[in-house]
C-alpha cells in the first residue's frame, strides 16, 4: 500500500497536501484561487480549504498551462471562459490569416531552397 493510494481513498485535501501533491507553495494555490472563478475549494466549519480530487486536477491543468504551455493569466481566463460556454474555437481577423500564409509560404520557400 503506496502513499498514493492513501491519497486517492480521500475524498478532501487541505491546502499543505495539495501544495505537496502539486509541488506548488500553497501561497500560489491562494492567489489562483483569487484570480481564477473556476477554482473555489470548500471551505470547513474551521474555515479552512478543503480541495477535492476535481478541484487538484484544475490545478493541474492551470500549472500546466501556464509553466509548460506559456499561457497568461489573462490567456488562461480567456481560454477557461470559452470552454465553459463550450467553445475552443478562436475569432481571427481575415487579414491576420492572411499575413501568417504569406510569413508561412516564405518560411516554405527558404526550406525548400536549403534542400535543394
Amino acid at each position: 500500500m503506496g502513499a498514493g493510494t492513501k491519497h486517492e481513498e480521500k475524498t478532501g485535501y487541505k491546502i499543505g497536501e495539495v501544495a505537496s501533491l502539486t509541488n506548488l507553495p500553497a501561497y500560489v494555490l491562494r492567489f489562483w484561487e483569487s484570480e481564477f472563478i473556476f477554482l473555489k475549494p470548500k471551505k470547513s466549519q474551521g474555515k479552512h480549504r478543503i480541495y477535492t480530487k476535481i478541484d487538484i486536477e484544475t490545478i493541474f491543468e492551470i500549472k500546466r498551462m501556464l509553466y509548460e504551455e506559456g499561457y497568461t493569466i489573462a490567456g488562461l481566463k480567456r481560454f477557461w471562459f470559452r470552454k465553459k460556454r463550450g467553445g475552443t474555437s478562436v475569432q481571427v481577423s481575415k487579414d491576420r490569416v492572411e499575413k501568417a500564409k504569406t510569413e508561412l509560404q516564405g518560411i516554405l520557400k527558404l526550406l525548400n531552397q536549403e534542400s535543394a
